[in-house]
């Protein structure tokens, strides 16, 4: 058994032996989401005030409006009550140091663990690669507020959203812990 199984076995058994949250029902208490970055340095229950069963978090690489996660806000909202609904990337992002062609090219030559330098990401090269990653948008981020801006737009957008439902666009700043508001996000997700 590996270390990290061990010690988040051992957290699981600590936390369940307290467990007091059995009645909390299926729908968030404060009926908001938040899509945001998958980062590990990102907590949204320490940034937005979270306690279990406030909000839903539908985390992914870059906190991007793919199809998965737009499926996961409509059913937020139409199955479980939701009324407002965030879009947090945060500064100094992973989805910021790489392209589409460089995270293909990197597959087609190995799928063993890439590095990076000052020079740009180098592949191992060990192992076999696949030509399979040259079939996904890999929703990387050129600019932040940009990015924002055109997921907001994105989910607004798509006919399963309601017009009525606000859409607020944010940047989490690593550095400092404060969510600054991107406006143009925020005023393409206006409800009407």
């Amino acid at each position: 058994m590996s270390t990290i199984l061990n010690e988040v076995l051992l957290a699981n058994r600590e936390y369940s032996s307290n467990f007091d949250k059995a009645e909390l029902p299926m729908p968030p208490g404060r009926q908001f989401a938040i899509l945001t970055c998958m980062d590990a340095r990102l907590d949204p229950a320490k940034y937005a005030g979270l306690a279990e069963g406030d909000a839903h978090v539908i985390r992914n690489a870059g906190g991007r409006a793919s199809d998965d996660a737009i499926r996961s806000l409509v059913i937020s909202y139409k199955l479980l009550g939701t009324r407002e609904w965030f879009v947090i990337h945060h500064t100094d992002c992973g989805m910021e140091t790489f392209t589409d062609d460089i995270m293909r090219d990197l597959l087609s030559s190995s799928l063993k663990t890439s590095s990076v330098d000052a020079s740009g990401w180098h592949d191992c090269c060990e192992g076999h690669g696949s030509a399979e990653g040259k079939y996904i948008d890999w929703l990387t981020i050129k600019d932040q507020v940009e990015s924002v801006t055109e997921d907001v737009i994105r989910i607004k957008s798509h006919p399963l959203v309601p017009a009525d439902i606000p859409i607020y666009g944010y940047i989490y700043d690593v550095k400092t812990g404060s969510l600054v508001e991107v406006p143009s996000a925020t005023e393409e997700g206006r409800a009407l």
